[in-house]
């Protein structure tokens, strides 16, 4: 402790803009360093540090700290006021929260490496992060991700391999700017459908998943790298089935009526919707007939097609088909020749 004093008074005037301690055997960090407020860059990795003084958060020119393999057990407070702070490390730590106060108060943070820590879930404040751009969670116990991480609308990378999640936020689409999507070895059954709106996806890893299917529109995104090994995907071996007789409920008949009023420029039922917000906000999650193209509001006939990955994705890494989502409107559709839909068996 005696050396960290020297060394920080050292900086303190000489106005060091980088200070290094890391590897000191620190188990706290002298309250004296909130007075060397020329700081930009401060390592304090492979320590025994469990919290920062309060006076830390005086360094409002710092935009780099490590705090990488140490024993904290939750953000320290003094971090909340670090308006600076740009690249934030945190992993191999002992952390299992996560302090909403410190992630509001970070508003200029664009990286956050939390990986190996024994991070259950994340408060729904992790959404404040708004210039976050890269986020890695891997090697935590993550079972889901709060529909809020989806508000990190400059995320361009996001990590979260090695958790045991079950499967994504229905939101993801939001996440526009996303480039890179880690969720290797984790439990996750079902990609969302909003997969489909991520159009600067370009490297996709689920290898080690419990994934069937893909979903709809991934033939559409421009992934160049995929990554699904050790998956139960569904295989192409086609057998016969019996079709069931085609009823439809009311009321999707009547949203599909509505649905098709709706296509005239000049129809009453454009007006009169208007006056009913519970009603379009239902025919806003209506799905489209992958053969006619006919708007229908429930998943009526769900199918499978299967893409080559290396034709239709244009991907450099991986070689062979995938099966990917279709959904169809009627058995009419379905009955019509000349397609590569099929639908799916369930054991």
């Amino acid at each position: 402790a005696k050396m960290a004093d020297t060394l920080l008074l050292r900086a303190l005037k000489g106005k060091a803009k980088k200070l290094n301690f890391s590897n000191k055997k620190l188990d706290r960090v002298p309250p004296i360093i909130g007075k060397i407020v020329s700081l930009t860059n401060v390592e304090l990795k492979n320590n025994r540090i469990r919290d920062l003084p309060a006076e830390f958060g005086s360094l409002a020119q710092l935009a780099i700290l490590n705090l990488g393999n140490n024993e904290l057990e939750d953000l320290p407070e003094a971090l909340a006021y670090l308006i600076s702070l740009q690249k934030l490390h945190v992993f191999q730590n002992k952390l299992t929260t996560l302090n909403p106060r410190v992630l509001i108060g970070l508003q200029n943070l664009t990286l956050l490496n939390l990986n190996n820590n024994d991070l259950v879930t994340l408060p729904e404040e992790i959404g404040r992060l708004c210039s976050l751009q890269y986020l890695s969670l891997d090697h935590n116990q993550l079972v889901h991700l709060p529909s809020n991480l989806c508000e990190c609308v400059e995320l361009t990378e996001l990590h979260v391999a090695y958790n045991s999640l079950q499967g994504l936020p229905l939101e993801i689409g939001y996440l526009s700017r996303l480039n890179k999507l880690h969720l290797q070895r984790n439990r996750i059954k079902e990609l969302p459908e909003g997969l489909g709106k991520l159009l600067n996806l370009t490297y996709l890893d689920v290898a080690g998943n419990e994934l069937r299917i893909f979903p709809t529109e991934l033939g559409k995104l421009p992934i160049r790298e995929l990554y699904c090994e050790e998956n139960p995907l569904l295989g192409f071996q086609p057998v016969h089935s019996v079709q069931e007789e085609e009823v439809l409920a009311l009321k999707e008949i009547a949203a599909r009526f509505i649905m098709q009023e709706l296509k005239d420029r000049f129809s009453y039922m454009r007006k009169a919707i208007r006056h009913y917000p519970a009603i379009r906000e239902m025919l806003a999650q209506a799905s489209r007939c992958a053969m006619c193209d006919e708007a229908f509001l429930n998943t009526w006939l769900e199918c499978v097609h299967f893409i080559d990955v290396r034709k239709d994705l244009k991907t450099k890494n991986f070689v062979g088909t995938i099966p990917v989502r279709a959904l169809l409107c009627s058995y009419k559709c379905f009955n019509r020749k000349d397609h590569h839909f099929y639908g799916v068996a369930f054991p």
